[in-house]
């Protein structure tokens, strides 16, 4: 598979390549907003709750770009305003982020709701195919809402599974 590439690599592992791309805090929440949150905008990411920083988020935005994860378009309702958008690359991290997702709802203390993790892992074909379906229509409808910070965290046993 061809993958353009601005820097030189460290190595040509798959792993190290992805992570060279996608490895820092602050990428991956930001593909997880489009995806899941139907974010496009540079002040919905702001705002997203996780306290970045601009400068690191234009940074990111652009890193993610120069990646071909994500593009930048004039948004429709006014053009002057930029809308960021997953490209076929960034949608194509959807089992990655789902894996992610219920991996550490399974062995960290999460304020995601077990059912819908529960829900979610029981039917990855049908989340997956539901992210592209959104993707593909451009439609911004949250596929889950931001989780609230509760006050209490429910403790799991070390290395147990929440089931």
């Amino acid at each position: 598979m061809a993958r353009p590439s601005k820097a030189k690599a460290r190595s040509g592992c798959p792993v190290s390549m992805s992570l060279d791309l996608l490895g820092d805090r602050w990428s991956l929440l930001i593909v997880r907003d489009m995806m899941v949150r139907g974010y496009r905008t540079f002040r919905e990411f702001q705002h997203a709750g996780e306290g970045i920083a601009t400068n690191i988020l234009a940074d990111r935005l652009q890193k993610l770009e120069s990646g071909g994860i994500l593009k930048r378009e004039p948004a429709a309702e006014d053009g002057r305003s930029t809308h960021y958008r997953l490209t076929a690359k960034g949608i194509a991290l959807a089992p990655v982020l789902l894996e992610l997702l219920i991996w550490g709802a399974h062995h960290e203390n999460t304020d995601a709701p077990c059912a819908a993790i529960d829900a979610m892992e029981q039917n990855r074909a049908a989340v997956i195919a539901e992210t592209y379906r959104r993707w593909e229509q451009r439609d911004p409808t949250p596929l889950l809402p931001p989780f609230k910070m509760q006050t209490k965290t429910r403790k799991k046993p070390k290395g147990k599974s929440r089931k």
